[in-house]
């Protein structure tokens, strides 16, 4: 059962807009949360998480760290408080078996999980929110939909 629905598209053309965003989103966040985060490459989805993720740091008075894709060890975990953010990338994977070995839905009571190409996930997890990224005709412009979270 989702959260809440938006389905505007929202105008992330520039780096100000997505940061905004990303902290609106860490306000609603709770833990249990899963993000899928759809997007060409390119289109932004790291840098919203790492928006999101050094705005959480901020809120909870820690130093902010890099953030960066895990796309080639397919996990970053990061810890706020009593929280844990696990980051994943699945662009690498090719085929949903080598799923199975990752626990991405495992004891994540109290964890934000975070899943760039998720395609390869058939199943949809509850508390599930979802972002879709997409450039517009000029490859300038960007935009985000956002399913199962009313901002």
């Amino acid at each position: 059962m989702p959260i809440a629905t938006s389905s505007d598209k929202i105008d992330l053309s520039s780096e100000k807009k997505t940061e905004e965003l990303a902290s609106k989103v860490s306000q609603k966040l709770k833990p249990g949360n899963i993000i899928f985060l759809y997007g060409e490459m390119g289109v932004g989805k790291t840098t919203f998480i790492r928006y999101l993720i050094n705005t959480l740091q901020k809120n909870n008075k820690l130093n902010q760290t890099e953030i960066t894709s895990p796309t080639f060890n397919l996990l970053n975990e990061y810890q706020i408080n009593k929280i844990r953010i696990d980051h994943y990338d699945l662009f690498r994977l090719k085929s949903a078996q080598e799923l199975k070995n990752l626990g991405l839905f495992e004891d994540n009571l109290n964890t934000i999980t975070l899943i760039e190409w998720p395609q390869i996930i058939k199943e949809k997890p509850k508390n599930l929110i979802e972002l879709e990224f997409e450039y517009g005709k000029d490859h300038q412009t960007r935009s985000v939909q956002i399913k199962g979270l009313y901002l």
